[in-house]
Protein backbone atom coordinates (compact mmCIF):
# COMPACT_ATOMS: atom_id res chain seq x y z
CA UNK A 1 0.00 0.00 0.00
CA UNK A 2 3.01 2.68 1.04
CA UNK A 3 4.45 1.69 -2.46
CA UNK A 4 1.06 2.03 -4.48
CA UNK A 5 0.71 5.25 -2.95
CA UNK A 6 3.99 6.48 -3.49
CA UNK A 7 3.71 6.04 -7.02
CA UNK A 8 0.47 7.62 -7.18
CA UNK A 9 1.87 11.00 -5.29
CA UNK A 10 4.27 10.92 -8.18
CA UNK A 11 2.02 10.57 -11.07
CA UNK A 12 -0.13 13.13 -9.43
CA UNK A 13 3.10 15.70 -9.43
CA UNK A 14 4.03 14.84 -12.93
CA UNK A 15 0.16 15.46 -14.49
CA UNK A 16 -0.03 18.38 -12.42
CA UNK A 17 3.80 19.97 -14.28
CA UNK A 18 2.04 19.43 -17.43
CA UNK A 19 -1.35 20.94 -16.63
CA UNK A 20 0.58 24.22 -15.59
CA UNK A 21 2.70 23.94 -18.58
CA UNK A 22 -0.13 23.76 -21.20
CA UNK A 23 -1.77 26.98 -18.56
CA UNK A 24 1.00 28.72 -19.36
CA UNK A 25 1.67 27.85 -23.27
CA UNK A 26 -2.08 28.72 -23.77
CA UNK A 27 -1.70 32.12 -21.78
CA UNK A 28 1.19 32.79 -23.78
CA UNK A 29 -0.68 32.54 -27.11
CA UNK A 30 -3.31 34.07 -26.06
CA UNK A 31 -1.39 37.32 -25.31
CA UNK A 32 0.74 36.69 -28.84
CA UNK A 33 -2.74 36.81 -30.58
CA UNK A 34 -3.56 39.72 -28.91
CA UNK A 35 -0.60 41.55 -29.84
CA UNK A 36 -0.68 40.33 -33.38
CA UNK A 37 -4.71 41.86 -33.38
CA UNK A 38 -3.38 45.06 -32.48
CA UNK A 39 -0.50 45.55 -34.50
CA UNK A 40 -3.21 44.38 -36.94
CA UNK A 41 -5.44 47.23 -36.19
CA UNK A 42 -2.34 49.36 -36.15
CA UNK A 43 -2.19 49.49 -39.73
CA UNK A 44 -1.35 45.99 -41.19
CA UNK A 45 -2.75 44.63 -44.24
CA UNK A 46 -5.95 41.83 -43.83
CA UNK A 47 -4.75 39.51 -46.51
CA UNK A 48 -1.20 39.56 -44.69
CA UNK A 49 -2.41 38.87 -41.09
CA UNK A 50 -3.64 35.00 -41.56
CA UNK A 51 -0.22 34.10 -42.79
CA UNK A 52 1.29 36.08 -39.85
CA UNK A 53 -0.42 34.48 -37.20
CA UNK A 54 -0.18 31.22 -38.08
CA UNK A 55 3.53 31.12 -38.95
CA UNK A 56 3.93 32.73 -35.66
CA UNK A 57 2.49 30.10 -33.81
CA UNK A 58 3.64 27.15 -35.81
CA UNK A 59 7.16 28.51 -34.91
CA UNK A 60 6.93 28.99 -31.06
CA UNK A 61 5.34 25.99 -30.74
CA UNK A 62 7.07 23.05 -29.40
CA UNK A 63 7.10 19.83 -31.09
CA UNK A 64 6.28 17.38 -28.65
CA UNK A 65 6.70 13.86 -29.08
CA UNK A 66 3.55 11.64 -29.95
CA UNK A 67 1.25 14.97 -30.10
CA UNK A 68 0.02 17.46 -33.13
CA UNK A 69 -0.58 20.93 -32.69
CA UNK A 70 -3.35 22.51 -34.64
CA UNK A 71 -2.94 26.10 -35.23
CA UNK A 72 -6.69 26.67 -36.05
CA UNK A 73 -7.34 25.68 -33.06
CA UNK A 74 -4.59 26.69 -31.04
CA UNK A 75 -4.12 23.62 -29.13
CA UNK A 76 -2.32 20.04 -29.20
CA UNK A 77 -4.04 16.78 -30.41
CA UNK A 78 -2.45 13.27 -29.75
CA UNK A 79 -1.42 11.19 -31.70
CA UNK A 80 -1.58 7.01 -32.34
CA UNK A 81 -0.47 4.75 -34.81
CA UNK A 82 -0.90 4.54 -37.88
CA UNK A 83 -2.26 0.88 -37.76
CA UNK A 84 -5.15 1.40 -35.42
CA UNK A 85 -8.20 1.89 -37.31
CA UNK A 86 -10.28 3.54 -34.67
CA UNK A 87 -8.01 6.77 -34.29
CA UNK A 88 -8.81 9.41 -37.50
CA UNK A 89 -5.85 11.36 -36.50
CA UNK A 90 -2.24 9.88 -37.75
CA UNK A 91 0.72 11.63 -39.40
CA UNK A 92 -0.31 9.98 -42.54
CA UNK A 93 -3.58 10.92 -42.59
CA UNK A 94 -2.40 14.65 -41.64
CA UNK A 95 0.30 14.97 -44.34
CA UNK A 96 -2.57 13.76 -47.13
CA UNK A 97 -4.87 16.49 -45.52
CA UNK A 98 -1.98 19.45 -45.96
CA UNK A 99 -1.34 18.03 -49.76
CA UNK A 100 -4.84 17.82 -50.95
CA UNK A 101 -5.14 21.31 -49.83
CA UNK A 102 -2.29 22.43 -51.66
CA UNK A 103 -3.30 20.43 -54.73
CA UNK A 104 -6.62 21.85 -54.51
CA UNK A 105 -5.17 25.69 -54.01
CA UNK A 106 -2.54 25.73 -57.10
CA UNK A 107 -5.52 24.15 -59.11
CA UNK A 108 -8.02 27.10 -57.88
CA UNK A 109 -4.87 29.51 -58.79
CA UNK A 110 -4.35 27.92 -62.36
CA UNK A 111 -7.99 28.13 -63.13
CA UNK A 112 -8.03 32.20 -62.30
CA UNK A 113 -4.66 32.69 -63.49
CA UNK A 114 -4.84 32.67 -67.17
CA UNK A 115 -1.92 34.39 -68.19
CA UNK A 116 1.33 33.81 -66.21
CA UNK A 117 4.88 34.59 -66.32
CA UNK A 118 8.18 32.56 -66.47
CA UNK A 119 10.25 35.22 -65.70
CA UNK A 120 10.40 38.18 -64.18
CA UNK A 121 10.05 41.01 -66.80
CA UNK A 122 9.09 38.70 -69.97
CA UNK A 123 5.99 39.18 -71.49
CA UNK A 124 5.07 38.73 -75.31
CA UNK A 125 5.10 42.72 -75.37
CA UNK A 126 9.06 42.62 -74.08
CA UNK A 127 10.02 40.00 -75.88
CA UNK A 128 9.10 41.46 -79.21
CA UNK A 129 10.19 45.09 -78.50
CA UNK A 130 13.77 43.27 -76.98
CA UNK A 131 14.18 41.58 -80.40
CA UNK A 132 12.95 44.75 -82.83
CA UNK A 133 15.42 46.65 -80.92
CA UNK A 134 18.81 43.71 -81.33
CA UNK A 135 18.94 42.88 -77.62
CA UNK A 136 17.79 39.44 -78.30
CA UNK A 137 19.03 37.24 -81.00
CA UNK A 138 16.83 34.49 -83.17
CA UNK A 139 17.65 31.65 -80.64
CA UNK A 140 16.98 33.55 -77.75
CA UNK A 141 14.04 35.27 -79.26
CA UNK A 142 12.55 31.39 -79.71
CA UNK A 143 13.48 29.63 -76.49
CA UNK A 144 12.33 32.56 -74.39
CA UNK A 145 8.94 32.68 -76.37
CA UNK A 146 8.48 29.14 -75.91
CA UNK A 147 8.75 29.08 -72.10
CA UNK A 148 6.19 32.03 -72.52
CA UNK A 149 4.34 29.33 -74.03
CA UNK A 150 4.82 26.88 -71.63
CA UNK A 151 4.00 29.27 -69.04
CA UNK A 152 0.62 29.89 -70.41
CA UNK A 153 -1.19 26.06 -70.97
CA UNK A 154 -4.52 25.44 -70.44
CA UNK A 155 -5.57 22.14 -69.50
CA UNK A 156 -8.28 20.78 -71.08
CA UNK A 157 -9.76 17.09 -71.55
CA UNK A 158 -9.09 14.78 -74.15
CA UNK A 159 -12.35 12.87 -75.32
CA UNK A 160 -10.91 9.00 -75.95
CA UNK A 161 -13.15 6.55 -79.10
CA UNK A 162 -12.45 2.93 -78.45
CA UNK A 163 -14.30 0.15 -79.78
CA UNK A 164 -15.10 -0.70 -75.64
CA UNK A 165 -15.65 2.23 -74.49
CA UNK A 166 -16.76 0.34 -71.02
CA UNK A 167 -13.07 -0.91 -70.76
CA UNK A 168 -12.24 3.37 -71.23
CA UNK A 169 -13.81 3.63 -67.14
CA UNK A 170 -12.04 0.51 -65.52
CA UNK A 171 -8.65 0.75 -67.02
CA UNK A 172 -6.23 2.56 -65.00
CA UNK A 173 -3.30 4.40 -67.59
CA UNK A 174 -0.16 2.78 -66.24
CA UNK A 175 2.42 4.99 -68.98
CA UNK A 176 2.04 6.62 -72.24
CA UNK A 177 5.33 6.81 -74.27
CA UNK A 178 5.12 9.05 -77.70
CA UNK A 179 6.97 8.45 -80.51
CA UNK A 180 10.00 9.92 -82.58
CA UNK A 181 7.54 12.49 -84.76
CA UNK A 182 4.99 12.35 -81.93
CA UNK A 183 2.05 10.81 -83.96
CA UNK A 184 1.01 8.27 -81.63
CA UNK A 185 0.67 7.29 -78.03
CA UNK A 186 1.87 3.57 -76.83
CA UNK A 187 0.23 3.43 -73.79
CA UNK A 188 -0.42 0.28 -71.02
CA UNK A 189 -3.00 0.07 -68.87
CA UNK A 190 -3.89 -1.97 -65.26
CA UNK A 191 -6.76 -4.02 -65.82
CA UNK A 192 -9.25 -3.89 -62.67
CA UNK A 193 -9.14 -7.96 -62.97
CA UNK A 194 -5.53 -8.06 -62.93
CA UNK A 195 -3.00 -7.69 -65.43
CA UNK A 196 -1.84 -5.30 -68.29
CA UNK A 197 -3.22 -4.50 -71.23
CA UNK A 198 -1.66 -2.74 -74.39
CA UNK A 199 -2.88 -0.11 -76.86
CA UNK A 200 -1.77 2.45 -79.57
CA UNK A 201 -3.53 6.31 -79.45
CA UNK A 202 -3.63 7.87 -82.92
CA UNK A 203 -3.11 11.76 -82.36
CA UNK A 204 -4.23 12.78 -85.44
CA UNK A 205 -7.51 13.75 -84.39
CA UNK A 206 -5.99 16.38 -82.02
CA UNK A 207 -6.92 19.81 -82.69
CA UNK A 208 -8.07 22.54 -80.90
CA UNK A 209 -10.81 23.45 -80.05
CA UNK A 210 -11.69 19.68 -80.13
CA UNK A 211 -9.52 17.28 -78.60
CA UNK A 212 -10.77 13.90 -79.68
CA UNK A 213 -8.16 10.98 -80.13
CA UNK A 214 -8.86 7.13 -80.83
CA UNK A 215 -7.96 4.33 -79.05
CA UNK A 216 -6.52 0.72 -81.24
CA UNK A 217 -6.30 -1.85 -78.47
CA UNK A 218 -4.91 -5.42 -79.29
CA UNK A 219 -6.38 -8.73 -77.63
CA UNK A 220 -2.72 -9.40 -76.47
CA UNK A 221 -3.19 -9.41 -72.48
CA UNK A 222 -0.02 -10.24 -70.43
CA UNK A 223 -0.46 -11.23 -66.34
CA UNK A 224 3.03 -10.06 -66.08
CA UNK A 225 4.53 -6.37 -65.29
CA UNK A 226 6.00 -4.26 -67.67
CA UNK A 227 9.43 -2.96 -66.39
CA UNK A 228 10.74 -0.69 -68.93
CA UNK A 229 9.18 0.04 -72.76
CA UNK A 230 10.80 2.03 -75.80
CA UNK A 231 9.75 2.46 -79.60
CA UNK A 232 11.97 0.30 -81.99
CA UNK A 233 12.98 1.03 -85.85
CA UNK A 234 13.26 -2.43 -86.97
CA UNK A 235 11.58 -2.16 -90.35
CA UNK A 236 11.27 1.25 -90.26
CA UNK A 237 11.29 4.85 -87.58
CA UNK A 238 9.13 2.79 -84.61
CA UNK A 239 7.92 -0.13 -86.62
CA UNK A 240 7.60 -1.81 -82.71
CA UNK A 241 7.56 -1.51 -79.65
CA UNK A 242 10.34 -2.95 -76.71
CA UNK A 243 8.87 -4.33 -73.92
CA UNK A 244 10.92 -6.42 -71.41
CA UNK A 245 8.36 -8.63 -68.99
CA UNK A 246 9.00 -9.69 -65.59
CA UNK A 247 8.81 -13.03 -64.93
CA UNK A 248 5.49 -14.40 -62.94
CA UNK A 249 6.03 -17.93 -60.88
CA UNK A 250 7.49 -20.99 -63.56
CA UNK A 251 7.40 -18.13 -66.57
CA UNK A 252 10.54 -16.46 -66.88
CA UNK A 253 10.72 -13.08 -67.61
CA UNK A 254 11.46 -12.05 -71.81
CA UNK A 255 12.04 -8.82 -73.93
CA UNK A 256 9.29 -9.00 -76.45
CA UNK A 257 9.08 -7.25 -80.22
CA UNK A 258 5.59 -5.72 -80.46
CA UNK A 259 4.78 -4.97 -83.94
CA UNK A 260 2.75 -1.55 -83.84
CA UNK A 261 0.78 -2.73 -87.20
CA UNK A 262 -0.65 -5.60 -84.26
CA UNK A 263 -2.95 -1.98 -83.30
CA UNK A 264 -2.81 -0.21 -86.15
CA UNK A 265 -1.52 0.11 -89.78
CA UNK A 266 -0.35 3.68 -90.14
CA UNK A 267 2.64 3.12 -92.43
CA UNK A 268 1.94 2.94 -95.95
CA UNK A 269 2.56 -0.84 -97.38
CA UNK A 270 3.17 -1.95 -94.08
CA UNK A 271 1.77 -5.77 -93.33
CA UNK A 272 0.90 -7.02 -89.72
CA UNK A 273 4.43 -8.55 -88.12
CA UNK A 274 4.59 -11.44 -85.91
CA UNK A 275 5.28 -11.53 -82.12
CA UNK A 276 8.78 -11.98 -80.99
CA UNK A 277 10.49 -12.89 -77.59
CA UNK A 278 14.01 -12.88 -75.97
CA UNK A 279 14.68 -14.88 -73.24
CA UNK A 280 15.91 -12.66 -70.80
CA UNK A 281 14.80 -12.87 -67.21
CA UNK A 282 14.62 -10.27 -64.83
CA UNK A 283 15.25 -6.71 -67.18
CA UNK A 284 15.56 -3.65 -65.57
CA UNK A 285 15.66 -1.62 -68.94
CA UNK A 286 15.96 -1.46 -72.15
CA UNK A 287 16.70 0.52 -75.22
CA UNK A 288 16.82 0.25 -79.30
CA UNK A 289 20.21 1.29 -81.12
CA UNK A 290 20.22 3.53 -83.54
CA UNK A 291 24.20 3.35 -84.05
CA UNK A 292 25.51 2.42 -87.55
CA UNK A 293 27.04 0.27 -85.60
CA UNK A 294 24.94 -1.82 -83.40
CA UNK A 295 22.37 -2.26 -86.41
CA UNK A 296 18.79 -4.06 -85.83
CA UNK A 297 20.07 -4.07 -81.89
CA UNK A 298 18.64 -3.58 -78.49
CA UNK A 299 20.01 -3.35 -75.17
CA UNK A 300 18.96 -4.87 -72.15
CA UNK A 301 19.94 -3.52 -68.23
CA UNK A 302 19.83 -7.07 -65.72
CA UNK A 303 21.11 -7.02 -62.07
CA UNK A 304 24.69 -6.97 -63.06
CA UNK A 305 24.71 -7.18 -66.69
CA UNK A 306 23.98 -5.89 -69.61
CA UNK A 307 23.28 -7.96 -72.72
CA UNK A 308 23.18 -6.35 -76.46
CA UNK A 309 21.34 -8.12 -78.51
CA UNK A 310 21.32 -8.52 -82.56
CA UNK A 311 17.50 -9.28 -83.47
CA UNK A 312 18.14 -10.55 -86.97
CA UNK A 313 21.35 -12.88 -86.20
CA UNK A 314 20.59 -13.53 -82.44
CA UNK A 315 23.94 -12.63 -81.65
CA UNK A 316 24.41 -11.88 -78.12
CA UNK A 317 27.00 -9.51 -76.36
CA UNK A 318 27.32 -9.45 -72.66
CA UNK A 319 28.95 -7.06 -70.29
CA UNK A 320 28.96 -7.69 -66.72
CA UNK A 321 28.81 -4.51 -64.30
CA UNK A 322 28.71 -3.86 -60.12
CA UNK A 323 24.81 -3.01 -59.87
CA UNK A 324 21.34 -3.21 -61.42
CA UNK A 325 21.51 -1.26 -64.50
CA UNK A 326 17.97 0.72 -64.15
CA UNK A 327 18.32 3.29 -67.36
CA UNK A 328 20.24 2.80 -71.18
CA UNK A 329 20.67 5.27 -73.89
CA UNK A 330 22.46 4.15 -77.03
CA UNK A 331 24.58 6.96 -79.00
CA UNK A 332 23.87 7.54 -82.19
CA UNK A 333 27.37 9.12 -83.49
CA UNK A 334 29.91 7.35 -81.26
CA UNK A 335 30.06 3.41 -80.75
CA UNK A 336 28.71 4.01 -77.30
CA UNK A 337 25.82 2.53 -74.56
CA UNK A 338 25.39 4.66 -71.45
CA UNK A 339 24.14 3.27 -68.23
CA UNK A 340 22.66 4.06 -65.31
CA UNK A 341 23.07 2.25 -61.57
CA UNK A 342 21.40 1.72 -58.87
CA UNK A 343 24.71 2.26 -57.21
CA UNK A 344 24.69 5.68 -58.47
CA UNK A 345 27.24 4.91 -61.03
CA UNK A 346 26.83 6.04 -64.71
CA UNK A 347 29.17 4.70 -67.29
CA UNK A 348 29.47 4.16 -70.96
CA UNK A 349 30.14 0.66 -73.07
CA UNK A 350 32.77 1.13 -75.90
CA UNK A 351 30.72 -1.54 -78.31
CA UNK A 352 33.84 -1.86 -80.27
CA UNK A 353 35.29 -4.14 -76.90
CA UNK A 354 36.31 -7.30 -77.23
CA UNK A 355 36.96 -7.41 -73.82
CA UNK A 356 33.52 -7.69 -71.79
CA UNK A 357 34.57 -7.34 -68.57
CA UNK A 358 35.02 -4.11 -66.78
CA UNK A 359 37.52 -2.45 -68.58
CA UNK A 360 35.19 -1.68 -71.57
CA UNK A 361 34.00 1.20 -69.44
CA UNK A 362 34.51 4.59 -71.36
CA UNK A 363 33.14 7.22 -69.02
CA UNK A 364 32.48 7.32 -65.29
CA UNK A 365 30.28 9.29 -63.53
CA UNK A 366 28.37 9.04 -60.15
CA UNK A 367 25.48 10.12 -58.29
CA UNK A 368 24.35 9.57 -54.77
CA UNK A 369 21.34 7.62 -55.18
CA UNK A 370 20.12 5.17 -57.96
CA UNK A 371 19.82 6.36 -61.12
CA UNK A 372 16.10 6.33 -62.60
CA UNK A 373 17.02 7.58 -66.54
CA UNK A 374 19.93 9.19 -68.92
CA UNK A 375 19.34 10.59 -71.79
CA UNK A 376 22.34 12.08 -74.42
CA UNK A 377 21.81 15.22 -75.86
CA UNK A 378 22.03 15.93 -79.70
CA UNK A 379 25.55 16.89 -79.95
CA UNK A 380 26.47 13.67 -77.34
CA UNK A 381 28.67 15.98 -75.50
CA UNK A 382 26.16 16.53 -72.20
CA UNK A 383 24.28 14.07 -70.78
CA UNK A 384 21.15 14.42 -68.08
CA UNK A 385 20.84 11.83 -65.51
CA UNK A 386 18.12 11.67 -62.67
CA UNK A 387 18.05 9.99 -59.68
CA UNK A 388 15.32 8.35 -57.05
CA UNK A 389 16.58 11.43 -54.10
CA UNK A 390 15.14 13.68 -56.83
CA UNK A 391 18.34 14.83 -57.94
CA UNK A 392 18.41 16.67 -61.44
CA UNK A 393 22.04 17.05 -63.66
CA UNK A 394 23.45 17.99 -66.00
CA UNK A 395 26.53 16.48 -67.35
CA UNK A 396 29.54 17.61 -69.26
CA UNK A 397 31.30 14.15 -70.69
CA UNK A 398 34.06 15.95 -71.99
CA UNK A 399 35.23 17.04 -68.65
CA UNK A 400 33.20 14.43 -66.43
CA UNK A 401 31.85 17.57 -64.58
CA UNK A 402 28.03 18.34 -63.38
CA UNK A 403 27.57 22.03 -64.77
CA UNK A 404 23.34 22.25 -64.08
CA UNK A 405 21.52 20.95 -61.14
CA UNK A 406 17.80 21.66 -61.92
CA UNK A 407 16.06 22.04 -58.15
CA UNK A 408 12.57 21.11 -56.88
CA UNK A 409 12.17 17.40 -58.12
CA UNK A 410 10.46 14.86 -55.72
CA UNK A 411 11.67 11.26 -55.71
CA UNK A 412 11.96 8.89 -52.85
CA UNK A 413 12.09 5.17 -53.92
CA UNK A 414 10.22 5.66 -57.53
CA UNK A 415 11.71 4.60 -60.98
CA UNK A 416 10.44 8.21 -62.74
CA UNK A 417 11.41 8.95 -66.26
CA UNK A 418 12.75 12.05 -67.62
CA UNK A 419 11.68 13.95 -70.43
CA UNK A 420 14.47 15.92 -72.16
CA UNK A 421 13.29 18.15 -75.23
CA UNK A 422 16.52 20.18 -76.53
CA UNK A 423 13.93 21.89 -79.46
CA UNK A 424 11.76 23.26 -77.22
CA UNK A 425 14.50 24.03 -74.68
CA UNK A 426 12.71 22.41 -71.78
CA UNK A 427 13.31 19.60 -69.19
CA UNK A 428 9.63 17.94 -67.88
CA UNK A 429 9.56 15.59 -65.13
CA UNK A 430 6.63 13.85 -62.67
CA UNK A 431 7.48 13.58 -58.96
CA UNK A 432 6.53 11.33 -56.87
CA UNK A 433 4.12 13.61 -55.42
CA UNK A 434 1.99 14.05 -58.69
CA UNK A 435 3.45 17.35 -59.18
CA UNK A 436 4.50 18.03 -63.00
CA UNK A 437 7.63 19.97 -63.17
CA UNK A 438 9.08 21.95 -66.16
CA UNK A 439 12.30 23.85 -66.26
CA UNK A 440 14.47 25.63 -68.62
CA UNK A 441 16.96 23.48 -70.22
CA UNK A 442 19.19 26.28 -70.70
CA UNK A 443 19.52 28.33 -67.08
CA UNK A 444 17.78 25.10 -64.99
CA UNK A 445 15.02 27.96 -64.10
CA UNK A 446 11.87 26.00 -62.98
CA UNK A 447 9.18 27.54 -65.45
CA UNK A 448 5.79 25.67 -63.65
CA UNK A 449 4.54 23.49 -61.57
CA UNK A 450 1.67 21.09 -62.68
CA UNK A 451 -0.40 19.90 -59.92
CA UNK A 452 -2.66 16.54 -60.96
CA UNK A 453 -5.92 17.12 -61.78
CA UNK A 454 -6.66 14.26 -59.59
CA UNK A 455 -6.20 13.62 -55.86
CA UNK A 456 -2.28 12.93 -54.96
CA UNK A 457 -1.38 9.14 -54.25
CA UNK A 458 2.05 6.82 -54.84
CA UNK A 459 -0.24 4.65 -56.86
CA UNK A 460 -0.96 7.58 -59.15
CA UNK A 461 1.88 9.56 -60.26
CA UNK A 462 0.98 10.37 -63.77
CA UNK A 463 2.51 9.80 -67.01
CA UNK A 464 3.02 12.78 -69.62
CA UNK A 465 4.61 13.14 -73.35
CA UNK A 466 5.77 16.27 -74.63
CA UNK A 467 5.77 18.09 -78.15
CA UNK A 468 5.00 21.27 -80.02
CA UNK A 469 3.47 19.24 -82.58
CA UNK A 470 1.44 16.44 -81.01
CA UNK A 471 -0.07 14.40 -83.92
CA UNK A 472 1.80 15.98 -86.53
CA UNK A 473 2.44 19.61 -87.99
CA UNK A 474 -1.30 20.66 -87.88
CA UNK A 475 -1.76 18.94 -84.39
CA UNK A 476 -1.88 20.79 -81.03
CA UNK A 477 1.62 21.54 -79.13
CA UNK A 478 1.61 20.85 -75.20
CA UNK A 479 1.84 18.37 -72.83
CA UNK A 480 -0.26 15.77 -72.08
CA UNK A 481 -0.91 14.18 -69.04
CA UNK A 482 -2.86 10.35 -68.42
CA UNK A 483 -3.96 9.75 -65.14
CA UNK A 484 -6.12 7.12 -63.66
CA UNK A 485 -8.36 6.68 -66.53
CA UNK A 486 -8.49 10.30 -67.75
CA UNK A 487 -6.26 11.84 -70.69
CA UNK A 488 -5.40 15.76 -70.46
CA UNK A 489 -4.04 18.06 -72.84
CA UNK A 490 -1.97 21.20 -71.68
CA UNK A 491 -2.05 23.05 -74.84
CA UNK A 492 -0.72 26.44 -75.66
CA UNK A 493 -2.77 29.23 -75.87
Amino acid sequence: MHKGSWKSRRRGRRNQRQNSWFRQHGSNERCNTGAQQSSQDLGHSTQEAPSTSSSTAGSSVPDLPGYYFDPEKNRYFRLLPGHNDCNPLTKEGIQQKEMERKRLQLLEEEDKQKKKIARMGFNASSLLQKSKLGFLNNTSYCRLAHELRVSCMQRKKVQIHSSDPSALANDRFNLILADTNSDRLFTVNDVRVGGSKYGIISLRGLKIPTLRVHMHENLYFTNRKVNSVCWASLNHLDSHVLLCLLGIAETPGCATLLPASLFVNSHPGDRPGMLCSFRIPGAWSCAWSLNVQANNSFSTGLSRWVLVTNVVTGHRLSFGTSSDVLAQQFAVMAPLLFNGCRSGEIFAIDLRCRNQGKGCKATRLFHDSAVTSVHILREEQCLMASDMAGTIKLWDLRTAKCIRQYEGHVNEYAHLPLHVHEEEGIVVAVGQDCYTRIWSLHDAQLLRTIPSPHPTSRTNIPSVAFSSRLGGSQGASGLLMAVQQDLYCFSYS
